[in-house]
């Protein structure tokens, strides 16, 4: 975290560096967060994006949907982290339950509860993997709505390479959860149901379709070249005509990506 400006604005403005942005923030009210998900590991991956942001303030990170609702009910969540496929009370039953006393952003890997989710209200539907850019938009949206007077100013971060040194994303393989960091991927290639992630020291795969991953990776970084292939910009060596060579891997740009592709490029080119 940088230190405020200087003069009388001081004591108004905050500089924070978060990855993927750069962003100057009025002091405001927090808002008051709940974390809802039967695995540890999920609720610790939002309780951490929760830390990174100002305008955040976590009040409770529980497995237990019944103590999580308690606490909506009396007013002490303004948002709500809320998973779908819980044991004692699905998420959907949840929403039905709280009748609106918090915002609420559903996050589950199953993406056919979304129309419900939408149809009860709630204010986004994070996908996992969750990426921290994916999650900084989604709790925009309720800034907007709980905050509308705040008008924070968003703008890219400089063309730097700190924002991919240091996020990451976890995916399920085999029987565990692994942490993948983004420096790390050179590309992704989609195998029907599921996915393989090349890493600089591995193949990793995962129950997973390209749509999700797509969507978990930031776009500055990572581009879908191929319906079966997403790379990573930084680590492409060369291009040929519909070819791209990343190591000794050759990977093809498929003709409803490679206008998309090659503007990327073109924009990079000296």
């Amino acid at each position: 975290m940088e230190s405020p400006t200087e003069g009388n604005a001081q004591s108004h403005l905050l500089t924070l560096r978060i990855p993927y942005l750069k962003k100057i923030i009025s002091f405001m009210p927090m808002i008051r967060c709940l974390v809802v998900d039967d695995e540890p590991l999920a609720l610790h991956i939002v309780e951490d994006y929760i830390s990174k942001v100002p305008f955040l303030q976590l009040v409770k990170a529980t497995t237990n949907p019944i103590e999580a609702l308690t606490i909506v009910q009396q007013g002490d969540a303004d948002l709500v982290f809320l998973d779908v496929q819980m044991p004692e009370l699905t998420g959907i039953q949840f929403l039905k339950i709280a009748n609106g006393k918090a915002k609420v952003i559903l996050t589950t890997a199953y993406p056919e509860y979304a129309l419900e989710g939408y149809e009860l209200d709630v204010v986004d539907y994070l996908l996992k993997p969750i990426a921290f850019d994916r999650f900084f938009k989604a709790v925009q949206k309720v800034q907007g709505v709980l905050q509308p007077s705040a008008k924070p100013v968003v703008t890219p971060e400089p063309t730097q390479q700190s924002d991919i040194l240091s996020d990451f994303i976890f995916v399920k393989s085999e029987h565990k959860i692994q942490k993948v960091y983004l420096r790390d991927i050179l590309f992704i290639e989609g195998l029907k149901d599921y996915i393989s992630i090349f890493t600089s020291a591995e193949r990793i795969i995962t129950l997973q379709n390209m749509k999700k991953m797509e969507d978990a990776l930031p776009e500055r970084h990572f581009v879908r070249v191929h319906k079966s292939y997403i790379v990573s910009l930084n680590r492409i060596d060369s291009i040929e005509r519909s070819r791209i060579w990343i190591g000794d891997k050759i990977i093809p740009v498929g003709d409803t990506y490679r206008e998309e592709f090659f503007k990327i490029i073109d924009g990079k080119n000296i």
